[in-house]
Parts: structure tokens; C-alpha cells; sequence
């Protein structure tokens, strides 16, 4: 489940908190450039790699550059979200077939990437 964080809110209140759900997120096959490019789209968020203790709530992986079914394997209770170019309907397909929860193109994770985590994670409730 989701960690909670206290964040300011950008409405320009001052001293406005709120708590939002800081998800830890395990990045598989992605590349050091398009994890910058996360980490920017992702802000207040936990991008994890392989080496992380942390357990992920969410994985993202470069469909183009890992096995979809070893990914499905290795990670069977923690929802899937993966992602390749426009051109590789294969992996697409691939990684619709062995399982991923949410299989779309990069433009796509880069229009929409805080929705998505949103959609795949969910809102945490306060314990």
C-alpha cells in the first residue's frame, strides 16, 4: 500500500497541507534518460530499481527491452504498467497477453503518467 506524505498544496494557500499517496515504483528495463524524464513527471513518488528494499506498488516496465511474461512472473500481486514505442505492436500485444494491467504506447505514459500511477495504484486511505 501506498506511503502517505504531507505535501503543500500549490494553490497558493501558505500553510495548506494535504496528505497524498507516495507510491514506491520499481522501474524494469527502463533507460537512465526516460527514468529523468519519470522522475520529473513523477515528482514526490519513490522510483525504485531492482537493488530497492522498498516493495513496489507499482511497476514500469520498458516493454521493448524486457520479456513480458518473466516481468508477469516476477512481480504477480503488484499491477503492471508497461510501455514501448508506437511502432511495436508485438510487444504491445506481448505484454497484453502475459498479463501487464495497462499496456500503452511512451507518448502516452508522458501525457498521462500521474493519472495512470493514480489509476493502477489508487488513493490511499489513512491507516
Amino acid at each position: 500500500m501506498p506511503r502517505l506524505r504531507a505535501t503543500p498544496r500549490l494553490s497558493g494557500v501558505r500553510d495548506s497541507w494535504y496528505l497524498r499517496a507516495v507510491a514506491t515504483i520499481l522501474l524494469v528495463g527502463v533507460d537512465l534518460f526516460f527514468r529523468g524524464k519519470l522522475e520529473g513527471l513523477l515528482p514526490g513518488h519513490r522510483l525504485v530499481t531492482t537493488d530497492s528494499v522498498h516493495a513496489p506498488d507499482l511497476v514500469i516496465a520498458d516493454i521493448a527491452r524486457v520479456e513480458p511474461e518473466e516481468v508477469v512472473d516476477a512481480w504477480p500481486d503488484v499491477p503492471i504498467l508497461g510501455y514501448t514505442n508506437h511502432t511495436d505492436r508485438s510487444g504491445l500485444q506481448r505484454a497484453h497477453t502475459a498479463g501487464f494491467d495497462q499496456v500503452i504506447v511512451k507518448s502516452a505514459l508522458v501525457e498521462r503518467a500521474p493519472q495512470l500511477v493514480d489509476e493502477l495504484v489508487g488513493d490511499a486511505e489513512p491507516a
